[in-house]
């Protein structure tokens, strides 16, 4: 009796059915899937934790209001739900807004001088004749190294007309010590901490986009005759834009959330109150008369401010200099 043989069993084409049910083709893609999102967990837990949660709970507490519950010398104060109440009272605080407008003075000397001092080191750090350049990259980040506490520390004390060698030379010449630290020079000395700090970080970001700009748009520049200063700038400026425009927000951004460098001057100078900048302002109405809802209401509110001006600024260079729509 003759035996037959099975013919041998083929491999599963991909998209036939496996005994099980399941595709061999879709578990390879499920395991991927799986394992990107097991990698991007941890990235979405610490999104959430910090950064989702206390902008929940800031929303949360805005709402809320401490009432006084009973009276007499036994009341008590118990939080309750009172709306956008903190927010109509934000609004109405005079020495918030004040410090608003203390931040247009400080950002109109600020941005400008850092960006502009940014762009002109790194241009020269990109041109032909450039020596030295490592030790100059160097020697112009250093600053942003420096804590910003610190920073503070060591400017006022060159701000004082005890301590100041710019006063004291000042003196020496016949027009007496330099106010710093009053009105209206105080802008400029807060801003100068600012402008001193930043412009290295800013100065890397636009040096790092020159660096990426080929060496050829240079020479069939050269070749048509630009000099060094036409191509510097109706080349090189126009193409590092992008480069300028973040700069630019994180320049806008850091101006909104100033407050290091005047807490740190306020006990040199009676020309910074409490409530000098926003950002004084919250801290005071958060620790200083403990209504934790009222600042939580500030703090929207500045950080609404923040994201409607950084929105407008990227919108307005996406048409100008991106070629969005």
């Amino acid at each position: 009796m003759a035996s037959t043989t099975a013919p041998p069993a083929h491999p599963a084409r991909a998209g036939t059915p496996s005994e099980d049910g399941g595709s061999p083709v879709r578990r390879p893609r499920q395991r991927h899937r799986l394992a990107a999102w097991s990698m991007l967990a941890p990235a979405l837990l610490l999104f959430v934790a910090f950064l989702l949660v206390p902008i929940g709970y800031a929303l949360w507490l805005s709402l809320r209001g401490l009432r006084l519950e009973g009276g007499g010398p036994f009341g008590r104060r118990v939080e309750t739900f009172v709306g956008l109440e903190n927010y109509a009272t934000a609004i109405a605080d005079a020495e918030f807004l004040a410090g608003f407008g203390r931040l247009l003075v400080y950002g109109a000397l600020a941005v400008p001088f850092t960006l502009g001092l940014a762009l002109v080191f790194a241009l020269l750090l990109d041109a032909r004749a450039a020596r030295a350049t490592r030790f100059s990259r160097t020697a112009i980040f250093l600053p942003y190294a420096v804590p910003g506490v610190v920073a503070s520390l060591l400017w006022g004390f060159l701000y004082l007309p005890g301590t100041s060698p710019f006063s004291w030379l000042s003196d020496q010449l016949g027009g007496g010590a330099i106010p710093f630290l009053l009105d209206p020079w105080i802008f400029a000395s807060v801003a100068n901490i600012a402008v001193w700090g930043g412009v290295g970080f800013n100065m890397i970001i636009i040096y790092t986009s020159l660096r990426g700009i080929p060496e050829e748009i240079y020479e069939a520049a050269r070749i048509d005759g630009a000099g060094e200063w036409q191509i510097a700038w109706r080349i090189k400026v126009p193409l590092v834009a992008p480069a300028l425009v973040l700069t630019g927000l994180f320049s806008l951004i850091g101006t909104l959330q100033v407050y290091g460098e005047p807490t740190t001057l306020r006990p040199m100078t009676s020309a910074i109150s409490q409530t000098w900048v926003p950002l004084m302002t919250i801290y005071r109405d958060a620790f200083t008369r403990d209504d934790l809802p009222l600042a939580a209401a500030e703090s929207v509110l500045l950080a609404g401010l923040t994201v409607v001006l950084s929105v407008v600024l990227l919108r307005l260079n996406q048409r100008r200099i991106f070629g969005g729509s």
